[in-house]
Formats: structure tokens, sequence, C-alpha cells
């Protein structure tokens, strides 16, 4: 299938039109037009080879709502016109334990096809993500997207939102549960909007008191300025789980000390080293600092449902296919509340 996409071609260029082929289907392929994609960091990060190994041309784009064209003669669960999406996987094993127990993201052989810049597992060629007029994607890894989801805003839960539900439901987040978010970008506003969805009491930690408004806007019930060394005092012991979204190095010291007895600080923005941290108060309450990726094929069809169900969207800037360099820029600068969403419509049209 012939197509047209926007491709990196170098870690210091912009990305500019692509055509290249889309793979013929195979008898479990599912064949769709993608109407809309998220911009994610990894995204990002990956075009300017951040975190090394990138391989050009690179197409990027793993959160993906579309159409599906046409299907594999062996395809039962979806038919031409279906609704659905595509996160940031698009193979597995599936015979491996992680796999059967639903945690393809965790595949244990020959580790998960990733929907960009991953090796195929039939023909080894390079996998291309969303930021194209098509994609074909072995059955197993399309979710169906309910009804009551606006097709133009459910991209980014495709990462960042089941990046941030994840978490929420390894540790049974619930009515009751006291939850704690780090970092109010992206990744972040999901965190407090699923958090509040689930029942929990949401806390926004941020170091000063100028994000109060969109906290509270979001559906957190406080927030609390890392900067006010008082408040922060009053507020030891008084979560269960902390969500760090914060993408970059930092200090994991004054946030440890926030979780009660067998309370867990999870991180899912920062890929990389944080600063030195005191080893006592995980110590002295059994606390713990963890890591989450993101979810299953399994879990993150339970988040497109249940954000159908509690019309829980992602705060989206539509932008076109043309304007994804502009749209990188302010990425990099934090310029957007809070995700980009690029809408395919006029690139479709060409």
């Amino acid at each position: 299938m012939k197509t047209l996409g926007y491709a990196a071609t170098a870690h210091d260029k912009p990305l500019t039109p692509f055509a290249f082929e889309r793979r013929e289907l195979r008898p479990n392929d599912v064949a769709i037009e993608v109407l809309y994609c998220g911009i994610c960091h990894t995204d990002l990060h990956s075009a300017r080879n951040d975190w090394g190994g990138t391989s050009y041309p690179l197409v990027p784009g793993h959160e993906i709502v579309g159409r599906v064209l046409e299907v594999g003669r062996e395809v039962t669960r979806y038919k031409a016109g279906d609704a659905v999406a595509v996160g940031t996987m698009v193979d597995a094993c599936m015979t491996c334990d992680l796999c059967k127990k639903g945690e393809e993201q965790l595949c244990r052989a020959n580790g998960t096809t990733w929907t960009f810049g991953s090796p195929d597992r039939v023909t080894g060629e390079t996998t291309r993500g969303g930021y194209a007029k098509h994609l074909v994607v072995r059955e197993d890894f399309v979710l169906r997207v309910p009804k009551g989801l606006d097709l133009s805003r459910a991209a980014p839960l495709l990462c960042a939102g089941i990046t941030a539900y994840s978490p929420l439901r390894t540790w049974n987040v619930g009515p009751g549960s006291r939850v704690a978010v780090l970092g109010l970008g992206g990744l972040g506003h999901m965190a407090v909007k699923l958090a509040a969805g689930l029942g929990a009491s949401v806390t926004v930690l941020s170091r000063g008191r100028g994000k109060e408004a969109d906290a509270l806007a979001l559906g957190a019930d406080r927030l609390l300025a890392s900067s006010d060394a008082a408040a922060m005092a009053r507020a030891a012991s008084s979560f269960d789980l902390i969500i760090d979204t914060v993408p970059v190095k930092h200090d994991l010291t004054p946030y440890v000390p926030l979780l009660d007895v067998d309370g867990t600080l999870v991180i899912v923005g920062q890929l990389g080293p944080v600063e030195e941290t005191n080893t006592y108060p995980l110590v002295a309450a059994r606390r713990r600092i963890a890591g989450s990726p993101s979810g299953g094929i399994r879990e993150t069809q339970e988040l497109l449902d249940f954000c159908a169900r509690k019309n829980i969207h992602p705060d989206c800037e539509l932008v076109r296919m043309e304007q994804v360099n502009e749209a990188f820029a302010r990425l990099e600068r934090s310029d957007v509340r809070y995700r980009f969403v690029i809408d395919m419509a006029s690139f479709r049209s060409e």
C-alpha cells in the first residue's frame, strides 16, 4: 500500500514529507486510515536521537485514531468503517508468560515491536508510525474506540493516558486513595483526570502556586507547593501513591517523605538518571520508589472504555500535519496545554 507521511531524516533536520510503502495485508492484519495522531515527547526524543539508536528515515507517531479500510482474511473483530486506535506497540510474541497475562509491553521473547523505529517480527523492516495517511497493524494490537469518545481528542489516551492509568490500576487506586501527581504536563494532566475519575483524593505537586487554577479545573482537590517548606512538612505521610511525571533529571528527596507507610512513588516521566537521594525515608516507613511503563492491550482497552463511560478526554490542541515542526519546537519549550494532536484531514486530501 503506497502512503505518505512525515519523516525525520536526521537528528538536526526538520520532518519533511516522505512517501513509502506499507506492507500488503497479512491474514491477521488490519489496514487503517489515520484520522488523528498525537504528538508525544517520545516522538520528539526519537526524532532528535536523544536516546541513541534512531534509524532514519523515522516516521514517528504512536497515539493513533482512525477507521478500518480493509482486513485480512483471518480477522474477526473488525470490519471496514470501524473506529479503531493503535498505541505504542504493534506486535509481540504472544506466547511468553507476560504476553499471556496481557502484558505485551513487557514481552520476554525478543521484546515488544514498537509502533515506530522497531524491527518487524516477520520481515525485519523498520516499523513506521502514525504521522502518515495509513497504517497496517496486526489485529491483536488494534483497539476499539467506544462510542462516547471524541475521535479528535482520544489519541493521547494511547500513550499519555495509558502510561498514567497503568500505575493507578497496579496500585489499586480507588475511592479513599490519596494520590499526588508531580508535574502537570501531558502525562500529569491525564494522571489527575484519571485518578479523580477513579474516586481518589488528588493533589498536584508543583514548585509554586501558579498552576493551582489549572490543577483544580482538571479535577484535583488541591495543589501543594514544594517551595513552601511548612506546607510540605504538614503533608508528611499523607499520600498512598505519588505519580512522578517529570520528564527530566530531578531530585526525589523532597517527595519521598510525603508517602505514608507502604506508599509508593512511581516514575513514569524520566528515562535516565535522577539526583542522588537519601534512603532513610524509604527504610524508615517501608516506602518505595518504582517505575511503570505503558500498559498492555487489555488494560488500554479498559482505559478507553473507562474514559468513554466517565467522559474523560485529554486537553488537546489540534494542528495540521505541516505544522508538526512548529509543534515540536513548542513541545520542547513546554508551550502546550496539554497535548498536540495532528488532524490528518488536510493531509489525507493530498
